[in-house]
């Protein structure tokens, strides 16, 4: 049974002025290293980097919680698997109470504009 559903859409760049304006600092408090450490390996970065924000922020909206003290930059990480499909691994407490969830992730990004959509779905 679906249970959540969230979609952001941030332009690319607004978060490059932001990374710009607040350096690791900012890179570094909503990216996980290993995401850091992916986009940062690409030629156009900063698509990678507002895509992977926008699948926080939708993820974030499906699970209705808004910004509580519940959501942490660091417990929503991005990930490709082997082949390339990019999947939402969750940390700490969203772990724990997710965990029997199944959570399908889109992202889409042109030159301008980073898009992600999360759905939750019940184990049962």
């Amino acid at each position: 049974m679906l249970t959540g559903i969230g979609i952001d859409i941030v332009d690319i760049d607004r978060i490059a002025e932001v990374a710009k304006k607040w350096g690791d600092p900012f890179l570094h408090k909503v990216f996980t290293p290993a995401e850091i450490a992916y986009c940062s390996s690409k030629p156009a970065p900063m698509q990678h980097f507002a895509v992977r924000f926008a699948a926080k922020e939708a993820f974030a909206k499906a699970i209705a919680t808004g910004w509580d003290s519940e959501f942490r930059w660091h417990d929503v990480e991005i990930d490709n698997n082997r082949a390339g499909k990019p999947e939402l691994i969750l940390h700490g407490s969203l772990q724990r109470k997710y965990h029997q969830s199944r959570i399908h992730l889109s992202l889409s990004h042109t030159h301008a504009s980073a898009a992600a959509m999360v759905t939750l779905e019940s184990a049962e």
